[in-house]
């Protein structure tokens, strides 16, 4: 699939970012170069395939359920902070 200009320009709409005029021809060949290699992906037959389909034997293997004694992790990291209160970060409002 080439992308072309009216492509590029939805792309550009829907992500909310600004591509340079120099810089859009770059970006739809790497556009192009990514969606021709997701279409070699299509040529996979995985119509015999399992959903849950995993290359390991036995599944993907569980680590054992441990539960940890309380410990200080959160106040090491909330140390770290500009400002926190009662175990929680203090940011700036970003709704007014």
């Amino acid at each position: 699939m080439q992308i072309d200009n009216t492509v590029l320009e939805k792309l550009e709409k829907l992500s909310h970012l600004h591509i340079a005029e120099e810089k859009k021809e770059e970006v739809k060949g790497q556009l192009s170069e990514i969606l021709g290699y997701i279409d070699n992906l299509n040529e996979l037959d995985t119509a015999h395939l399992d959903a849950a389909f995993s290359t390991l034997e036995g599944g993907t293997p569980m680590r054992e359920d441990i539960p940890r004694e309380a410990n200080d992790i959160a106040k090491e990291i909330l140390s770290r902070a500009p400002q926190s209160t009662d175990d929680f970060f203090i940011v700036p409002a970003i709704i007014e």
